[in-house]
């Protein structure tokens, strides 16, 4: 049989097949509607075929695009930023990491472009410094200092500011460690421990208000699902509880104010759930590298555990009067609205002098 276009099918579906262009036989008009099928299903497959031919040649030209990208950069990285870096050590005198140091002021972008540096290094002593334990900081910048020829003479400055740089960028990596162990962490009605700081949080938040039991429907006042709030730490463990904590002992009236926005007759929303809420995004934020400017910024030297609590606590504040702001119509929209937030921050984490520091004057504030 021949080949047969659209048209022609078209044709030979209104017309019939004496009038559709095809030049068919007697026997072929009594198997007209066998044939109308092998038509139809001959152009269906010539479409597809067109169709799949077009995506793979447009999958091939973007992959063409990052590809080249992709060599793009390689070349810019291993080849074009070598001899910048070489013509500049002669121009100045200094390697490229003397000049980070000199020519920034203590903070995220020193910090961010010396921790760049050590990574794209060829030299695995730098490359190596990354990893180095906080015990062995000193010597591995003497090691550093050694590898570049830096000579403590002629410039005093260098070796304390690498120092700094080095404790902020391994005590981030040390911080999530201590972080994640935290979160793994389950919370266990057995322990004493894990109980007591249960009932501390009850007691710092509603001082005036006796918890008849463990396990009692009390807990929904301050924000928790059900009459046991152990099942609400599943997802974020310990570490829920502990920023919980930490936000009430240390900014009490603050946490008071907050929790009183949360029992807002149609402003409310879950005080506790939402605060294991506001954990996990500064969980996923710590994680994904997106706080270390605001960390490089706060804290000159290693971060530790209370320096991300009071970052929660920045977080629960801030959280709570930008619900109070937007006015929801429902607790339903809560993960538009937590959404909306989220990208906030995330905007306030790209300014390189940021610092999501909570500014209020609590007389048992953190120092």
């Amino acid at each position: 049989m021949q080949d047969c276009s659209f048209s022609q099918v078209r044709a030979f579906t209104n017309n019939g097949p004496a009038n559709s262009g095809v030049n068919m036989n007697t026997s072929e008009q009594d198997l007209s509607r066998g044939t109308l099928l092998t038509l139809l299903q001959g152009w269906k497959l010539e479409s597809e075929a067109k169709f799949g031919y077009i995506f793979v040649w447009q999958c091939c030209l973007f992959s063409r695009k990052k590809m080249l990208g992709y060599i793009w950069q390689y070349v810019c990285t291993s080849f074009l930023r070598y001899w910048v870096k070489w013509l500049f050590r002669h121009l100045t005198g200094k390697c490229e990491l003397q000049r980070i140091c000199s020519g920034h002021k203590p903070g995220a972008t020193r910090t961010t472009k010396a921790e760049y540096s050590l990574q794209s290094s060829k030299n695995k002593v730098l490359r190596g410094a990354l990893e180095t334990s906080k015990d062995n900081l000193e010597q591995c910048v003497n090691q550093i200092m050694k590898e570049k020829n830096v000579k403590p003479q002629n410039d005093p400055l260098f070796k304390g500011s690498l120092h700094i740089c080095l404790l902020q960028i391994t005590g981030y990596s040390s911080l999530f460690i201590s972080v994640e162990d935290l979160r793994k962490e389950v919370f266990s009605s057995e322990n004493p421990e894990h109980e007591a700081m249960l009932l501390k949080l009850w007691d710092l938040l509603m001082p005036t208000v006796k918890l008849e039991s463990r396990i009692t429907k009390q807990w929904g006042d301050i924000g928790f699902q059900g009459d046991d709030p152990k099942t609400d730490f599943r997802g974020m463990g310990m570490l829920g509880l502990i920023n919980l904590v930490f936000f009430s002992e240390n900014y009490t009236e603050e946490a008071r104010q907050v929790l009183s926005h949360a029992n807002h007759p149609k402003l409310g929303y879950s005080y506790a759930i939402v605060g294991i809420n506001l954990t996990e995004m500064a969980y996923s934020l710590l994680k994904s590298g997106a706080l270390k400017p605001h960390f490089y910024n706060t804290v000159l030297g290693t971060p530790e555990l209370r320096h991300f609590h009071q970052l929660y606590c920045y977080l629960a504040y801030e959280f709570d009067k930008f619900w109070v702001a937007e006015e929801p119509e429902s607790i339903m929209l809560f993960n538009q609205y937590r959404e909306k937030f989220h990208n906030i921050v995330k905007t306030h984490l790209q300014d390189p002098d940021v610092s999501l520091a909570l500014m209020v004057h609590s007389k048992n504030k953190p120092k």
